[in-house]
């Protein structure tokens, strides 16, 4: 059973009035990075998921979760 990872990564910057390059310079990344993890063609390694779940004020756990693809 094929699996990606989906985030709610979107919802918590906009909660928190933050643009992809604000998120960005927070956790040290680019605004692409956050772009590609936000519409699924990147995977974030275990450190930038801690770093955007601790700049978002989240548990890793409610920002990322394994969803099933179809298929």
């Amino acid at each position: 059973m094929a699996e990606r990872l989906s985030t709610t990564m979107k919802q918590h910057r906009a909660r928190l009035d933050l643009t992809q390059a604000a998120l960005a310079e927070r956790a040290g990344v680019t605004r692409k990075s956050i772009n590609a993890i936000e519409t699924g063609a990147m995977v974030p390694s275990t450190i930038l998921a801690l770093k955007l779940a601790h700049v978002l004020g989240v548990s890793v756990e409610a920002l990322f979760s394994l969803e099933a693809e179809n298929g």
